[in-house]
């Protein structure tokens, strides 16, 4: 199997056919990050698609000492970060509970299932009102599952730094549930 790196390096020579391979390895992945951090399924497809040509197109700046995936990752996040900006100087769409759909739990009842999408809807709207940083380590932590350690080297900040962006970010999250409930 051809590595992240091998396929950045075919890129870089024009390679088309790794620039598919590479698509077809990580763009579920892509899409759920941009997904979590916008919060509109459309958006995020738009955007997982814009940083895999972005890679083409930038594969001569990759420096192949370091990691793709935290390379990659700074892609989506600042494609993430000036569709957010244009998004506040229009219409604010919200997320469709289908958006969502990696979150529902199959549930026994209709009452059930009315509770839980009206917490999924509530926890859309907390996320949203987020700050872009808080809202993107709440969902590489808890969206993506990654530990601390794959977070600090994805951000490129420490350990400790991570832990504490998640902590003050829980307690703004925890606020805004609180304030929606109340």
């Amino acid at each position: 199997m051809c590595t992240d790196m091998t396929l950045v390096t075919d890129i870089k020579s024009g390679s088309k056919k790794a620039l598919g391979k590479l698509v077809e390895r990580h763009k579920k992945m892509a899409f759920r990050f941009a997904l979590g951090l916008v919060g509109n399924k459309d958006d995020a497809f738009d955007i997982s698609q814009e940083a895999f040509m972005r890679v083409y197109k930038s594969a001569d700046t990759y420096d192949e000492s370091k990691p793709f995936l935290p390379w990659f990752y700074t892609i989506i996040a600042n494609l993430s970060k000036t569709w957010l900006r244009k998004r506040s100087n229009r219409e604010n769409r919200m997320v469709d509970l289908d958006d969502v759909s990696f979150l529902l739990v199959d549930r026994a009842t209709p009452e059930d299932r009315i509770l839980h999408n009206e917490s999924i809807a509530q926890l859309r709207t907390a996320l949203l009102a987020l700050s872009f940083e808080d809202r993107e380590i709440i969902t590489l932590q808890h969206f993506r599952n990654m530990s601390y350690d794959e977070i600090s080297e994805l951000l490129c900040i420490p350990r400790g730094t991570v832990m504490s962006r998640l902590y003050y970010a829980r307690k703004k999250l925890a606020t805004l549930m609180r304030e929606s409930d109340g």
